[in-house]
């Protein structure tokens, strides 16, 4: 059997399907374009990663997609996301963090962004 770069547990798993049927409208919008490889990238949602579990994952690309709300912009917010993406990068992944209000409002934008970094990802242009 394939050994897991990133491990997690049954806990972790669970907690990510309960977050996967309480999407936020954020989510959801941006999940009707990430899913089925639109992006020729195949992403996950709510997944565990370790010892977090992160809003879309493409395991290929090595690239983590963030939406944040309110919470992440305090003093407590700011520094559990430092933590947190740098326990990631550790993990040699790439983190991209949107606002909820960014994915809203612009849709196009947060695509074109989340594209680029797949491309720059395989290395093509």
């Amino acid at each position: 059997m394939k050994k897991r770069a990133l491990t997690y547990s049954a806990r972790s798993l669970e907690r990510a399907r309960q977050l996967r049927r309480e999407s936020t409208n954020s989510e959801k919008k941006l999940w009707m374009f990430l899913r089925r490889n639109q992006l020729d990238s195949h992403f996950r949602r709510q997944a565990p990663c370790g010892r977090y579990i992160v809003d879309f994952v493409s395991l290929k690309e090595k690239l983590i997609v963030e939406l944040d709300g309110s919470q992440h912009y305090t003093d407590d917010g700011r520094a559990h996301d430092a933590a947190r993406d740098a326990y990631l990068q550790s993990k040699g992944l790439t983190v991209l963090r949107f606002s909820n209000l960014e994915v809203m409002k612009n849709i196009d934008g947060v695509l074109a962004e989340i594209e680029e970094h797949v491309k720059g990802r395989r290395g093509e242009p």
